[in-house]
């Protein structure tokens, strides 16, 4: 029979970073971050002490954190993750004020949220705007079904799930906003071995060798899609915003910008379609 567990001792044996640590515990637990470090001499129960350890050992490993636990904060909400998606990162909530932006004022924006992976954007939105129409698809199966568990559990009835590969399933539908965050990172990135990334959809990160086969594909056929003055918004590399405008004005859109993230890095690129 299993013994109950020390926090002390548990986080001593950890071999990961302390307040990493701490916070495992706390899920694994269910005890507050707090209260195990005010009380390191608290006993955790059996079972919570073997979960602990189990997700210890999967995180000096290498494998994210939010896999092993399950969840992501995004926008002030938690969104399901699994391997079979990317993790919601905090510089794509840029994406998502930037849409915000430019659907607040209509009175019944339809909205397409390409590769939607999680489903954070789309969900995000959703909650943000109850007056859209939000639309969302991916490639992947498997990604569209935990996208559907936080539509549920979220923004329940509101999004429209389709498994399209980018807009290749949407007939002749248009939208006053498309928005995306596609893979953009160049094929031999070094980055790619190393870290999070190891463990998260290579499909989802690698956009062709310079990182911008997805988004050339989007920006080719969004116009087809896009009400006349619907904007086309698009997360990319902080060396690609160059590269997006040039393809966007290309392509005919108007208004073309760049904007920055926290970091002051060019994260977000788009542009309007022609009022016809």
């Amino acid at each position: 029979m299993q013994e109950q567990c020390a926090v002390e001792a548990l986080l001593g044996a950890a071999d990961i970073e302390r307040r990493e640590a701490r916070m495992l515990l706390a899920h694994a637990s269910g005890v507050p971050a707090a209260s195990l470090a005010a009380f390191p001499e608290r006993l955790i129960d059996a079972p919570a002490a073997t979960r602990f350890r189990d997700w210890a050992r999967r995180r000096r490993d290498g494998e994210p954190f939010a896999y092993i636990i399950g969840w992501r904060e995004f926008y002030g909400r938690s969104f399901k993750v699994t391997p079979a998606v990317l993790i919601p990162r905090p510089e794509t909530e840029l994406l998502v004020e930037r849409a915000i932006e430019c659907a607040r004022s209509l009175q019944r924006p339809r909205i397409l949220d390409l590769g939607t992976g999680s489903g954070a954007i789309a969900v995000t939105l959703a909650c943000e705007l109850p007056q859209a129409q939000v639309t969302a698809t991916d490639a992947s199966g498997s990604a569209l079904e935990i996208a559907a568990v936080n539509g549920s559990a979220l923004a329940p009835g509101r999004i429209e799930w389709l498994e399209s590969d980018w807009l290749a399933g949407l007939g002749g539908r248009a939208f006053e906003l498309i928005v995306a965050n596609p893979p953009y990172i160049p094929a031999a990135d070094p980055h790619l071995p190393q870290g999070d990334l190891r463990f998260e959809p290579l499909a989802a990160l690698v956009g062709g060798l310079d990182g911008m086969q997805c988004i050339d594909a989007i920006v080719a056929a969004a116009p087809t899609h896009l009400a006349p003055a619907g904007w086309l918004l698009l997360e990319h590399g902080f060396d690609q915003g160059a590269q997006v405008r040039a393809c966007l004005g290309a392509a005919g859109f108007e208004s073309i910008a760049t904007w920055r993230d926290l970091a002051g890095l060019d994260r977000i690129s788009g542009g309007k379609r022609r009022a016809v």
